[in-house]
């Protein structure tokens, strides 16, 4: 197991991350995972980097704090506070985002109060999130377990987390013999079908699906469909999710009409929101039903300005390694790239051609694209999505027919 984690560990250091010598890291992970934030820390270490911050976080203390503190006691707090992100952003560190889950810890707490928290969290990191929107960072999100987490994927299992460890190993392809290869060779792939999608500059898109879902949303002009591995503005190329199987682009933010289903649950801050439906008219999402986590979807939508209008639109194949497992991990990472799906909040200004140099007043003004302090995925992808794109003199494209990409798009 130790093996595996240390090769996983530098694949995403020297891979996905492209870590430089004397290059600052921010490490976040959940408390649970110290051992392997060790391993990180180790390989970072020989390959020469020198100033490394941990920032830890634990679910249970936050939970506890938000069950008996008001939200300006719980400013007073470091929990949310993301000055430190601001701190390394100012240092060209790469950012490595360590995900876990602790599925449906959060469900007795007031859904205002952790709305009014994650939007403090966001407020106090603007510096990192203005220089990522420059493509002026490396960073990468890959997944570690915990406990809680496993135990809820695997529940007969008799080692739930080593089972989702070796579930995260076999995705991410860590047990072959060159990894880096074999996650070139898909990168490219996504590329080439990003580069098709573009040849179209396609005007609308419309989703169809038998659970209901019937929706369009338009495209800016310019736009760019566009994979995992981002350039930066340095000309570094970096991996910003591992794993990923994604094609992706920014949307028209006031074009969004018609209704969308869920095809995964979705969690969301440590509450599970599911069987759920969104409604747009002219972008915007004017109502939203859940089966369960109503009330926290509702608040997810008002949590800051422009989080009720969408962001991003992404492609993923029915028929796609994450979705084979058959396998909901709760965790947006792996589900995001197990459907299609589209997100709520922040857009991709990557998604326009020249879009990280132009500013984001003008993307929002000249091109339509969001802009949110916050950026939530939702799965809406299933075995029967059709998806059309339709050119500006009105031709009709099949992109998606039952699930997969058509045959010009495979």
């Amino acid at each position: 197991m130790k093996e595996l984690q240390e090769k996983y560990a530098r694949v995403i250091l020297e891979s996905c991350l492209k870590v430089e010598k004397n290059q600052p890291l921010f490490i976040s992970f959940h408390i649970e995972r110290i051992d392997f934030a060790r391993i990180v820390a180790k390989i970072a270490f020989e390959m020469g980097v020198k100033d490394i911050y941990f920032e830890a976080s634990d679910p249970y203390l936050k939970h506890e704090a938000l069950k008996n503190l008001e939200v300006e006691e719980l400013k007073e707090l470091t929990f949310w506070n993301k000055e430190m992100w601001d701190v390394y952003a100012k240092k060209n560190a790469a950012f490595l985002m360590l995900a876990s889950e602790t599925p449906g810890l959060m469900k007795d707490i007031d859904p205002k109060k952790m709305s009014a928290m994650t939007k403090y969290a966001y407020e106090t990191r603007k510096e990192f999130d203005a220089l990522r929107d420059q493509s002026a960072l490396a960073w990468c999100i890959a997944a570690v377990p915990t406990k809680a987490w496993a135990e809820v994927l695997y529940p007969e299992s008799q080692n739930p987390t080593e089972e989702l460890w070796n579930q995260i190993f076999e995705i991410c392809s860590i047990p072959e013999e060159d990894p880096v290869a074999v996650w070139d060779q898909k990168i490219q792939k996504l590329q080439e079908r990003a580069k098709k999608l573009n040849e179209y500059q396609f005007q609308t898109l419309h989703y169809q699906s038998a659970n209901g879902t019937d929706f369009k949303i338009g495209l800016p002009k310019n736009h760019l469909w566009v994979s995992g591995r981002e350039t930066l503005s340095s000309g570094k190329e970096v991996l910003v999710n591992f794993p990923t199987e994604e094609v992706f682009t920014s949307p028209d933010r006031l074009t969004a009409e018609g209704i969308v289903y869920s095809s995964k649950p979705l969690s969301y801050q440590d509450v599970i929101i599911d069987e759920f439906s969104v409604r747009f008219e002219k972008g915007k999402a004017v109502e939203v039903q859940a089966k369960q986590g109503e009330e926290t979807l509702k608040n997810m939508i008002h949590i800051c300005e422009n989080a009720d209008y969408l962001g991003e639109v992404a492609l993923v194949p029915y028929d796609s390694p994450i979705s084979n497992t058959k396998q909901i991990f709760l965790e947006t990472l792996f589900d995001e790239n197990a459907a299609c799906h589209i997100a709520l909040g922040d857009s991709f200004p990557e998604c326009v051609e020249n879009g990280p140099s132009i500013p984001k007043d003008t993307l929002l003004e000249e091109y339509h694209l969001n802009k949110c302090d916050s950026h939530v995925d939702f799965m809406i992808g299933n075995e029967d999505m059709n998806i059309t794109g339709i050119t500006k003199d009105g031709k009709e494209v099949p992109i998606f027919i039952h699930g997969n990409f058509s045959k010009e798009f495979e």
